[in-house]
């Protein structure tokens, strides 16, 4: 990272938080009053705009009712194609190529079961062995679905160190017996960046249709989907772009797929001036829209109006510049403070590898996330032996990354964490 001079001090976490010009963002968010937040990979904060959205929609449906569809201070019936125009700057879209509609998994099936066309020898889709579990299940779900054994039919590349995954792998596999790829820009638990550019010009090489999960990476890494010629994506909104639970997720279709008849049909990806005609001859739209199925759901879709705005101010650069220094900090930290009592780094090094979170080894994660939480400070476990912490450009201060490390070192230097039990809980 340029122009940054590392110091174990806690005045240097105090400089560099007074140099950084995304701090005032903290003041928009509902910050855990006596704790440390750092879990915005899972489930981003409560943010004031995306509460004021929020309420806006839920007052146009008092207020208007029915009408709230064509009037009121968002109306609904363009909600999901306003949204995807102000994301696709995030993710390097055009904006008619992004969709915000459905969830990660529905929104997979949707790619599949319009994009994945069987023919000849070409039958089989690439995955991998650290995915996402609910990105395999959609895959085997897809491969029964047409007939085929999902066992033989889905080719997951194994990785070569139980964290990461190898690009030449991936290559080295691409052959004319794959239909589809799917691959995630960043590994949940690892934390590891794929280069999409790189591996979507291989991919096509192949005459192959490669897609991205973005849940890991959109709203701290920057995205070039139309330049890269990236086929489709898909990604959830409630973490790094602060959704709220259970948000609305967003779904990518690059413009050389429109027409492309939907997998899935259903009403809202009409044509908007035919939808209301109520014909049962279905006439999609000819943008992202027609990848839609159901009626939007309007009161998740709410919040991310409002949190949407302050990306477009804050700029994804400037995010992505900001995280990756807050992760180089906290690295840098761990490595000053901890290296004598079992951490490994689990993440890339280089930034260009690495993802918007740090990924934490050690034989006691559960029972160390244990100790942290009572302590004020939220982590993220994933078996078997995984502290994830991710240190959120728009809400978390140096600071905040200094006292975190300061408390895993004194849990480990009194080996606090022996109380607990060794067994994750139902939700990790």
């Amino acid at each position: 990272m340029s122009n940054y001079l590392f110091s174990p001090s806690k005045d240097f976490a105090s400089l560099l938080d007074s140099q950084d010009p995304l701090a005032h963002f903290r003041n928009e968010f509902y910050l855990h009053p006596d704790g440390i937040y750092l879990d915005g990979n899972s489930l981003g904060l409560t943010s004031k705009r995306a509460e004021k959205t929020l309420l806006e929609c839920f007052e146009d449906w008092k207020t208007i009712g029915i009408d709230g569809w064509s009037q009121g201070t968002h109306p609904w019936f363009y909600i999901s194609e306003k949204l995807g125009e102000q994301m696709a700057p995030l993710v390097g879209a055009h904006a008619d190529e992004v969709i915000v509609t459905g969830s990660t998994t529905s929104n997979l099936h949707q790619i599949l079961a319009t994009f994945y066309k069987p023919e000849g020898k070409r039958t089989k889709i690439m995955a991998n062995e650290l995915d996402f579990p609910t990105d395999i299940y959609a895959i085997q779900s897809q491969l029964r679905m047409h007939g085929y054994d999902h066992e033989k039919h889905l080719i997951r590349i194994k990785s070569r160190d139980g964290l990461t995954i190898a690009e030449d792998d991936i290559i080295a596999a691409m052959s004319d017996e794959i239909a589809v790829i799917i691959m995630p820009a960043v590994f949940y638990r690892s934390g590891q960046l794929l280069d999409m550019k790189r591996l979507t010009e291989e991919a096509h090489k192949h005459g192959i249709l490669i897609g991205f999960d973005g849940c890991h990476s959109v709203g701290s890494v920057p995205h070039y989907f139309s330049d890269w010629d990236v086929d489709f994506a898909f990604w959830c909104n409630y973490k790094y772009l602060n959704a709220g639970p259970g948000g609305v997720g967003s779904l990518y279709v690059n413009r050389k797929h429109f027409g492309t008849y939907p997998g899935l049909a259903g009403w809202f990806g009409s044509d908007k001036e035919k939808q209301f005609e109520m014909a049962h001859e279905f006439v999609p739209t000819h943008d992202a829209g027609a990848y839609q199925v159901g009626t939007p759901h309007i009161l998740s879709l709410a919040p991310l109006i409002g949190s949407l705005e302050m990306f477009h101010e804050a700029g994804i650069d400037q995010i992505r510049k900001k995280s990756l220094q807050l992760t180089r900090y906290m690295m840098d930290l761990i490595k000053n403070e901890l290296g004598d009592v079992g951490f490994t780094i689990g993440n890339p090094d280089e930034d260009h590898l690495r993802g918007g979170h740090v990924c934490l080894q050690h034989e006691e994660a559960v029972r160390i996330c244990k100790a942290l939480k009572d302590r004020g400070i939220t982590p993220d476990f994933r078996a078997p032996n995984i502290v994830r912490l991710a240190p959120v450009a728009l809400y978390n201060s140096y600071t905040e990354v200094y006292e975190s490390v300061q408390t895993l070192k004194k849990i480990m230097a009194e080996k606090a964490y022996e109380i607990y039990e060794n067994k994750r809980g139902v939700i990790a």
